[in-house]
């Protein structure tokens, strides 16, 4: 696999969150077979997106973070807890290290927004992924889009 060189930024304006969008719908509905009705939602307009591109502007990979009443976190009373989701990375980039940079880009997000916390829901196939970032699963495992998940939170 050929290193590539990228960056990850907040997608803030209206052409970068079409990219974040379009890379899910690669992701999500076509591999994983989501229904595009489910992938997309409310809390969209609301959400930071973060967006990888490599030099040629081609995205590599996207996530959000949800905050406030839009973070699941928000159903246990707890305002200083956001939510990591919609983590996507591109086929051709895997392996490169796009989905920690997004992470971590992510996590920085929280911290500037004064969060302590970041929750996950993790597809189980992606736990030891979330792990080696310091994440620690709890709760039983459920199925979210027809796909094994398990919660997932880090301390910030």
């Amino acid at each position: 696999m050929t290193r590539r060189a990228y960056t990850v930024r907040v997608a803030e304006d209206p052409a970068d969150r079409e990219l974040c969008f379009a890379l899910r719908k690669q992701v999500f509905v076509a591999e994983q077979g989501v229904p595009e009705e489910i992938e997309y939602d409310e809390h969209d307009a609301g959400a930071v997106h973060v967006l990888a591109v490599d030099e040629d502007g081609v995205a590599l990979g996207t996530g959000r973070l949800l905050t406030g009443q839009a973070a699941p976190a928000q159903g246990t009373g707890d305002p200083a807890v956001g939510s990591l989701g919609r983590l996507a990375v591109s086929r051709e980039a895997r392996g490169l290290g796009v989905g920690a940079a997004l992470v971590r880009a992510i996590e920085d997000a929280a911290r500037d927004r004064g969060l302590t916390a970041v929750d996950l829901h993790a597809q189980t196939h992606a736990l030891g992924f979330y792990e080696r970032l310091g994440y620690s699963p709890y709760g039983e495992e459920y199925q979210e889009a027809g796909i094994p998940h398990r919660g997932m939170r880090r301390a910030l």
